[in-house]
């Protein structure tokens, strides 16, 4: 049976790419596409069962954590991640018109942060409006002299518009770490576990604690990051990646979990799995 993959759409979108190459690596054979509009609309198509997988952006070198995946990824306990790679962004400047009168730009939230200085410095009059992707931030863009969309060199190709710009991230480096997602843990070889976790009591040195004994395991933290519960005021939730090296980490981590439990109100498992750099043709 084909699998459906959903990911952030509509076509020539990074995600659209990093949903091909994660479907390859899974060995997915002949898989159906899925487009949504909307981060949201991605993780409630594997949540609510509509497709079997997604891809969807985790974080990027510049901006940090895609907030909207990571608080999916807590209030969705049964999905995990299986495999992910690491993206070089190059955003493109695409429009109509011209350069000089562009008073608009249009693009993903995370695409227009990570060129703000670009466009401070060479459109400091253009109104920067966010759209659910830089794909429909460049279909919006069609036929207008005025405006003008941030997004990947191939989407000019596709909707018949030119380039301005490029390349416009204020980073050289920027690059953003996309996961496939799924109802099943992986079970194939890992360089990353990944999970996060809420603490029954918000004293001093509670955190430092749980901190310790991922030091005392021997884990190397390749990210620790923070995010409000939506509860109350003051309380977090804390992700954290840890690299995994030898099977001898798999067998620590499961140690590392039944040691920080105790001290967590909630803890989520999203799973161990493999993420790997990728270059783009």
């Amino acid at each position: 049976m084909r699998k459906q993959v959903a990911y952030l759409g509509p076509k020539g979108t990074y995600a659209e790419k990093a949903a091909h190459i994660l479907s390859k690596l899974a060995n997915f054979q002949a898989p159906i596409f899925v487009p949504c509009n909307g981060l949201h609309a991605v993780i409630k198509s594997i949540a609510y069962n509509n497709c079997d997988s997604a891809v969807v952006p985790i974080e990027n070198s510049v901006e940090g954590g895609v907030t909207a995946t990571l608080d999916a990824l807590w209030k969705f306990p049964d999905i995990f991640i299986n495999k992910a790679i690491v993206l070089p962004i190059k955003h493109a400047l695409i429009s109509d018109g011209e350069l000089s009168i562009i008073s608009e730009v249009l693009s993903h939230p995370q695409a227009l942060a990570q060129c703000s200085e670009w466009l401070s410095e060479n459109l400091p009059n253009a109104i920067p409006l966010p759209t659910n992707s830089t794909s429909e931030a460049v279909n919006m863009v069609k036929g207008s002299k005025f405006r003008a969309a941030i997004g990947s060199k191939s989407l000019i190709e596709i909707e018949g518009l030119k380039e301005l710009a490029f390349p416009i991230n204020d980073v050289p480096g920027n690059c953003t770490r996309f996961v496939l997602l799924s109802k099943e843990p992986n079970s194939d070889p890992s360089n990353i576990a990944s999970f996060a976790f809420s603490l029954i009591s918000n004293q001093p040195g509670a955190l430092l604690k749980a901190i310790n004994y991922i030091a005392d395991f021997g884990f190397n933290m390749s990210k620790i990051e923070s995010r409000p519960s939506k509860r109350e005021l003051g309380e977090y939730i804390i992700y954290i990646d840890l690299e995994i090296n030898n099977q001898n980490n798999i067998k620590n981590f499961l140690d590392l979990k039944d040691n920080l439990k105790p001290l967590c109100k909630n803890f989520v498992d999203f799973g161990s799995y493999f993420s790997e750099d990728v270059e783009l043709d």
